[in-house]
């Protein structure tokens, strides 16, 4: 699978790079006049981790987001190159709050962003990787974990990639 192994960090890119996920989060933190959100870099984690696994493993600051592979299908369209398919990505977000009620806002103006930086990042990402604009988002219900409270939305999205 070393013909699409930096996919995810593309993606990851794309998320803490200029006019990204902190840019978005500005703008729509201000129209809704919320709280400062701050999503740095390191917030932003290339692996698929659940929950109470990051807590004891990583930094641990909230909000987060996770970046990694849902699922990677190479249907050869391509005869002439070793992978042409497509990367099915997940980029989950993740809140936190010793209140439940300050989870939902947070929560929405991150998919928000998330899928406004999608948005705006339509087509060929360069090195092979296109983004057509579909996308789906799922919500989980809130439990315990982080600060007291966690809840998690999940934006997954379809690349299709065409390798040597």
């Amino acid at each position: 699978m070393c013909q699409i192994s930096n996919v995810v960090g593309v993606v990851a890119g794309l998320l803490t790079g200029a006019g990204g996920l902190q840019a978005n989060i500005d703008t729509l933190a201000a129209a809704e006049s919320l709280p400062d959100i701050s999503v740095g870099s390191e917030q932003v984690i290339a692996q698929n981790l659940p929950a109470d696994i990051a807590e004891r493993n990583t930094p641990g600051k909230y909000p987060c987001v996770l970046v990694y592979f849902d699922e990677v299908d190479n249907r050869l369209r391509e005869k002439s190159r070793t992978f042409s398919g497509t990367a099915g990505m997940a980029i989950e977000a993740r809140v936190s709050s010793d209140r439940v009620g300050d989870l939902d806002a947070q929560l929405n103006v991150l998919v928000d962003a998330v899928t406004s930086t999608l948005d705006q990042n339509r087509g060929d990402w360069g090195d092979g990787i296109f983004f057509g604009g579909e996308y789906k988002i799922s919500f989980a219900a809130v439990k315990h974990g982080g600060k007291n409270f966690i809840q998690t939305a999940k934006v997954t999205f379809t690349l299709d990639v065409s390798r040597n």
